[in-house]
C-alpha cells in the first residue's frame, strides 16, 4: 500500500522514479590539542584552497548551464569563504587556544549559522544556509572525507536527502535527475530556486522522508500539492503520468503567451510586472513576458557587504536595469532596510518591535545622507529608461511629503550642476500600514500611483507576524478587512485619475486575481515565474464578471466565505 508524506511544493511538475537516498557520510570532530600551530594553519589554508577551487569550477558549470544570476550564488559562497569575519576568529582559536582547524571551524562557524538562523527573514536564513554548505565543504577537506556529488547520478532517480546545498543542486544532471525532496528548507531556499531554474519538481520541509523512504523505493513527486507518495499503485502511476502530460502541455501552452496582452476577453487590459532583487533578475521578466517592474527591492544591493554601496555602484545597477526594460516602466522601492532586513555596518539599535519601529522611510529620513545618494543615483539613471519612484512603510501624509521634498531637492541640485535628469519621474508610495489605506483619498491628490503591499499590509490589519507560526491561521489575504483596503486605495487613485498596483504575493494568487481585476487594479508585480500562470487566468476572464464577484465579496464575513465563492465561481481547483 502507497504512503503519503506531505512537504512544501517548492518547484512545479511531477516526476516518477527511483528513490536515491543521498547521505551524508558520518563523521566526528574531536577536540585536539595541538601543538605545531603553523601546521595546523597550512592544513586550514589548504582545506580553503581546495574548496575555492570547487566553488571556482561549480561557478563556471552553473554559468554554463543556468546563466550569470544564477553562478552569482557561488560568487557568494567564495566571498564567504574568504570573509575575514569567519576566516580570522578560526585561525585566532588555533593559535591562542591550541585548536585543531577542524574543532575551531566548526565552532566559529557553528555561532555564525546560529545567529543567521534565529533572525525573523528567510533572506538571512538563507545566509545561514550558504556558511554551513561553504563550511562543510572545508571540513571535509580536513577530515579526509569525499565531498557527497549528486552528479555522479548514472540512472532515472528522484534524490531524497536531508537538506540538498546551493552547489548539490547546481550539479544535478537533469537527464537522470527527476526531481528531489528534502527534509528540511522551504519555498525560498537556494535549492529551491535552483530547482525552478532547472525546471525539476522538488518538495522541500518533508520532516521526515529520509527515514520513510528506502533506497530503491518507486516515488512519485507531486510538485503542484506538496505531496510525496512512496510505493504507488499502478492505477496511481498511471493516474500521474497523465498529469504528467497535462502539465507538460499546459506549459507549452502558458509558453505561447509570452509577447500576447494582458487582456480579459471583454477587452480590458492590465500589467503584469515582476518584482525583482537584482539587475540579474531582468532576464528572467524578459523570458516570462514581464511588461516592467513593479518592485526593484533595492536593500539587496545594500546586503551581504560590510559597507554602504556607493552612489556610482547604485547608478550602474538601476541603469542596467532601465536599459534592459527598454522603456517599460520600472518601479524602484527606496531604502526598506529594518524590522526583519537588517545592516550590520549600521548598528542600528536594538529595538523590542523591529516590525513596528525605526525602518524604511523613518530610517532614511532621519539618516538623510545614505537616502540622498541613493536618489541621486536613482536621478541620474533616470535618463537611461521609464523610472518611477516609491517610498515604502509610509503612514502619514508628512512623510510622503518630506521624501518628496528631499528628492526634489537632489534633482534641482543635480541639474544645477549640469547632470542631466528625466524630465517627468512618476512619485509614488506603497500602502502597506492600514493609516494610509484609509487615508488614500488623501494621499490620492499628492500621488502619482499607489503599490499595495500585501505581505506587510495583512500582517498589520490582522496584528498577525507572517512568521509566526503560533499565529499563522492569521495571515488571511481573502479576509474581507484586507479586500476593503485595497478597494479604498484603488476607488481613491482613480478618483483622482491615478493608477494603483500591487507588489505583494498576493498579486500572483490565483484567487486573489479576479477579485483584484473586478476592484480595477491596474498593474499586478509577482515573481516571474508566475507572469504567465497570471496572463493565461486573465484571459480567460470577463472584468465585468470579475467586477460582480468583486462587490460581493467585499459584503461577505470570512476569509474562507471568499475564497469558497470565488473557487466555485471561477472555477478555480
Amino acid at each position: 500500500m502507497s504512503k503519503i508524506i506531505q512537504g512544501i511544493a517548492a518547484a512545479k511538475g511531477y516526476a516518477i522514479a527511483k528513490a536515491y537516498l543521498l547521505s551524508e557520510p558520518e563523521y566526528t570532530i574531536e577536540k585536539k590539542e595541538i601543538t605545531d600551530r603553523e601546521t595546523e594553519m597550512r592544513r586550514l589554508d589548504l582545506a580553503l584552497d581546495k574548496a575555492k577551487s570547487e566553488l571556482e569550477a561549480i561557478r563556471e558549470s552553473t554559468r554554463a548551464q543556468l546563466g550569470d544570476d544564477k553562478a552569482e550564488i557561488f560568487s557568494a559562497h567564495l566571498l564567504v569563504l574568504h570573509d575575514p569575519e569567519l576566516v580570522n576568529p578560526i585561525k585566532d582559536k588555533i593559535i591562542s587556544e591550541n585548536l585543531n582547524a577542524e574543532f575551531a571551524l566548526e565552532q566559529v562557524a557553528g555561532m555564525f549559522i546560529e545567529m543567521f538562523e534565529q533572525m525573523d527573514n528567510d533572506y538571512m536564513k538563507e545566509r545561514a544556509a550558504d556558511i554551513r554548505d561553504v563550511t562543510k565543504r572545508v571540513l571535509f577537506h580536513l577530515l579526509g572525507i569525499e565531498y557527497v556529488n549528486p552528479s555522479n547520478i548514472m540512472e532515472e532517480a528522484i534524490i531524497i536527502a536531508k537538506d540538498l546545498t546551493p552547489s548539490d543542486t547546481a550539479q544535478l544532471n537533469k537527464t537522470y535527475v527527476k526531481g528531489f525532496a528534502t527534509d528540511i528548507g522551504g519555498r525560498t531556499s537556494h535549492s529551491a530556486i535552483m530547482a525552478r531554474s532547472l525546471e525539476i519538481p522538488a518538495i522541500v520541509g518533508t520532516k521526515n522522508s529520509t527515514l520513510e523512504i528506502k533506497q530503491g523505493d518507486i516515488v512519485i513527486i507531486d510538485g503542484i500539492d506538496g505531496q510525496l507518495i512512496v510505493n504507488p499503485s499502478s492505477e496511481e502511476i498511471e493516474k500521474y503520468r497523465q498529469k504528467q502530460e497535462q502539465f507538460e502541455q499546459k506549459k507549452a501552452e502558458l509558453a505561447t503567451l509570452v509577447k500576447q496582452p494582458t487582456i480579459t476577453i471583454d477587452q480590458h487590459q492590465v500589467e503584469l510586472a515582476a518584482n525583482i532583487g537584482t539587475p540579474k533578475d531582468v532576464e528572467s521578466l524578459i523570458a516570462n513576458g514581464g511588461e516592467g517592474v513593479g518592485l526593484y527591492r533595492t536593500e539587496f544591493l545594500y546586503m551581504g557587504r560590510d559597507n554602504l554601496p556607493t552612489e556610482e555602484e547604485q547608478f550602474i545597477a538601476y541603469k542596467t536595469v532601465l536599459e534592459k526594460l527598454n522603456g517599460k516602466p520600472v518601479v524602484v522601492r527606496t531604502l526598506d532596510i529594518g524590522g526583519d532586513k537588517e545592516l550590520s555596518y549600521l548598528e542600528l539599535p536594538k529595538e523590542l518591535n523591529p516590525f513596528l519601529g525605526f525602518r524604511a522611510i523613518r530610517l532614511t529620513l532621519e539618516k538623510q545622507e545614505i537616502f540622498r545618494t541613493q536618489l541621486r543615483a536613482l536621478l541620474r539613471a533616470s535618463i537611461y529608461g521609464n523610472l518611477k519612484v516609491m517610498f515604502p512603510m509610509i503612514a502619514t501624509l508628512d512623510e510622503f511629503r518630506a521624501a518628496k521634498q528631499v528628492l526634489l531637492e537632489e534633482k534641482k541640485n543635480l541639474l544645477n550642476q549640469g547632470i542631466e535628469v528625466a524630465e517627468k519621474i512618476e512619485i509614488g508610495m506603497m500602502v502597506e500600514i492600514p493609516s494610509s489605506a484609509v487615508m488614500a483619498n488623501q494621499f490620492a491628490k499628492e500621488v502619482d500611483f499607489f503599490s499595495v503591499g500585501t505581505n506587510d499590509l495583512i500582517q498589520y490589519t490582522m496584528a498577525a507576524d507572517r512568521m509566526n507560526e503560533k499565529v499563522s491561521y492569521l495571515y488571511q489575504p481573502y479576509n474581507p478587512a484586507i479586500l476593503r483596503l485595497v478597494d479604498m486605495v484603488i476607488k481613491a487613485a482613480h478618483q483622482e485619475g491615478k493608477w494603483a498596483g500591487m507588489c505583494g504575493e498576493m498579486a500572483g494568487d490565483s484567487i486573489a486575481i479576479p477579485i483584484l481585476l473586478g476592484l480595477g487594479l491596474d498593474e499586478f508585480s509577482m515573481s516571474a515565474t508566475s507572469i504567465l500562470p497570471a496572463r493565461s487566468q486573465i484571459r480567460k476572464l470577463s472584468k465585468i464578471q470579475a467586477e460582480e464577484a468583486a462587490k460581493h465579496v467585499l459584503t461577505l464575513a470570512t476569509s474562507n466565505e471568499v475564497e469558497t465563492y470565488i473557487k466555485e465561481k471561477f472555477q478555480i481547483q
